[in-house]
């Protein structure tokens, strides 16, 4: 290799690995955003602010960037009509769920069981798409079952159930999520914005429906409205475009493991700000479900997806 061609390899180098390192820093971000984001929302609930009506104050601050890059996206929106619509719907409900199961729930619970959401994929995969599962695969869905299992067990009942509504929230949050992800690979096409933006739509959609039907008052100081919309503003919106940029431009399975770091996160910090105590059976459930989730998106290396 003369001295040209190795100028050229490394000036590539360089520019691959900041391009590779880009989302990664994002995901990471976006992970240690959404492992805190419980304890704010929960300051807001303590001032008289229920979750939903938190939700649309917060995707509200969001709509200062949504609506100029949706008016100037608008072309992109028409191509896939369909597909933005649906993805809005589930990431509105991922968004709503996990955000009210934060305020109600164990916070590690909560997010191990919406971290369950390879599991929803890979069902979702064999049962709407007709994929095959290898033995390999097989095995890797049995541990995330038994993680399930463990966690969601009722002595009482004597079979694993969701033993309150937080359970149900976080459960179809990540099936929710499971269905997000899928419909942002098929929008590849249209720009991380355009997403992101239709996603924030999406989340005061179904918060208004939810609003409508249990018939929540808003009633609080301005003050706490006032720092909920900043809270969208400033700390949702950049949250979410970093979850939609690395999504976008990295490997399903890679974003699946940076994304787990927030279960980190959301554990220190709710062992140091709570006194929320994670018990045995979650300890251990949630840990086949963390190997489930890791093996998932390792699997597909050794699958050839990459």
């Amino acid at each position: 290799m003369n001295k040209k061609d190795s100028i050229s390899q490394t000036a590539f180098s360089a520019k691959y690995k900041t391009h590779t390192m880009l989302p990664v820093a994002g995901l990471l971000f976006a992970a240690t955003m959404w492992g805190l984001i419980w304890y704010p929302l929960r300051l807001l609930e303590n001032g008289g602010l229920h979750g939903l009506w938190a939700s649309v104050l917060m995707y509200s601050g969001t709509l200062v960037v949504a609506i100029p890059v949706l008016l100037k996206g608008w072309h992109e929106w028409k191509s896939e009509p369909l597909i933005f619509f649906f993805m809005a719907i589930a990431t509105g409900w991922t968004n709503i769920a996990v955000i009210l199961a934060l305020l109600d729930g164990n916070v590690v619970r909560v997010l191990l069981l919406f971290y369950l959401s390879p599991l929803w994929a890979t069902l979702l995969g064999v049962f709407f798409l007709g994929e095959y599962l290898s033995k390999q695969a097989l095995g890797i869905l049995a541990i995330a079952m038994t993680g399930a299992v463990i966690m969601l067990w009722h002595d009482s009942l004597g079979f694993p159930a969701p033993k309150d509504t937080a359970d149900w929230l976080a459960l179809s949050s990540g099936i929710a999520f499971a269905i997000t992800n899928v419909l942002i690979h098929k929008l590849n096409h249209a720009s991380v914005m355009v997403k992101t933006s239709t996603g924030w739509l999406g989340v005061l959609l179904i918060a208004f429906i939810l609003i409508f039907f249990t018939e929540q008052k808003l009633d609080v100081p301005i003050n706490i409205m006032a720092g909920a919309w900043l809270l969208g503003a400033f700390a949702m919106t950049i949250m979410n475009v970093a979850v939609v940029y690395g999504v976008t431009n990295m490997p399903v399975h890679r974003s699946a493991i940076i994304l787990l770091f927030e279960i980190v996160i959301a554990t220190i910090s709710s062992l140091l700000l709570t006194n929320e105590v994670i018990e045995l059976r979650e300890w251990l459930g949630g840990g086949l479900v963390i190997l489930a989730a890791y093996l998932t998106a390792t699997n597909q290396v050794e699958d050839g997806a990459i």
